[in-house]
């Protein structure tokens, strides 16, 4: 099946009430996790590339994405995810990728506007969609009191303004996630009045980052087979699906994978501790990962729209 701009898909899913999953891959095993469950599924979605991926990889992360989304047969978009700089942006846009994401959100508004517009100019030559972000999520390990949280949410007023002088195709907006395994103390708030009132505000489709479950099962697999990983807390299932009923489009996903490959690693090895041999330490650890998405692609409600 051909490649699908972000856009596209995400148009698709506004208009249909669903999300997309837009998950993050580093090697072969996450990609064909990721595809499989699509497939099994019958869910469009994006296969996310971080700048990070693309230098551990020494880039090659690229051509494995674009080669397993060029044979998929559900459609695919191949997403740089927080790209950090207009050169990587354009990298991407000369390498096949179909979305990219400028995330100038730690500077100042008219910096966030002016690089976010130079690539989207850029992406607009070759028919490439951009997403862009406004407003920030809570920083891991910060202690976080309910005013400085407010401070980082995005305002209905900075995401009409940016979203209409930056020119972007999709906006990342802050909500009350966090990325990593830690997003708060209990149950984090997601503020879904604001989520509502910027989906009034913009034309365009929305994206929450930072949107992993962290299911609490996986967690006690993890602490029992030897890993550390103290208060891990996500954001909850029905916090997904308000916010997807709200007006998000696209649901970013990491975490949950990470989480899911690397306690299937430990229990292998828990279990076999002679095992040497790669292709068997890493099976189950993709297995996990694709069970993990396919449960999460039933909670985004994307199951069966590849065919629409």
């Amino acid at each position: 099946m051909t490649l699908h701009t972000g856009h596209e898909l995400l148009q698709r899913a506004r208009s249909g009430g669903y999300g997309i999953g837009a998950f993050n891959t580093d090697n072969l095993e996450i990609t064909l996790a990721i595809i499989e469950a699509a497939e099994e599924t019958r869910s469009p979605v994006m296969l996310a590339i971080t700048a990070g991926a693309l230098k551990y990889t020494r880039e090659r992360i690229a051509a494995i994405a674009l080669a397993e989304a060029r044979n998929a047969s559900v459609p695919v978009a191949v997403h740089l995810d927080h790209g950090d700089s207009f050169e990587r942006c354009l990298w991407c846009l000369r390498n096949g990728f179909t979305s990219v994401m400028i995330d100038m959100s730690h500077a100042d508004e008219a910096t966030n506007v002016r690089e976010t517009r130079r690539v989207v100019d850029a992406a607009r030559a070759v028919g490439i969609s951009v997403e862009a972000e406004i407003g920030r999520l809570v920083e891991l390990g910060a202690e976080v009191i309910i005013s400085e949280e407010n401070a980082t949410l995005t305002t209905v007023a900075e995401a009409s303004r940016f979203a209409e002088a930056s020119g972007c195709d999709t906006l990342a907006i802050a909500v009350g996630t966090a990325h990593g395994p830690n997003k708060g103390r209990g149950r984090p708030e997601i503020n879904h009045q604001r989520i509502a009132e910027i989906a009034a505000a913009v034309d365009i489709p929305l994206v929450m980052h930072g949107a992993s479950s962290i299911p609490q099962d996986l967690v006690a697999r993890f602490l029992a087979s030897g890993g550390e990983l103290e208060g891990a807390v996500g954001i909850h299932d029905d916090d997904i699906r308000q916010a997807i009923a709200n007006g998000m489009s696209k649901v970013n996903v990491g975490t949950d994978l990470r989480i899911a490959s690397s306690t299937a690693i430990r229990e292998l090895l828990a279990e076999k501790p002679e095992t040497t041999d790669l292709r068997k330490i890493l099976a189950p650890a993709e297995a996990e990962m694709k069970r993990v998405i396919v449960e999460k692609m039933g909670l985004l409600g994307s199951n069966g729209h590849a065919d629409d």
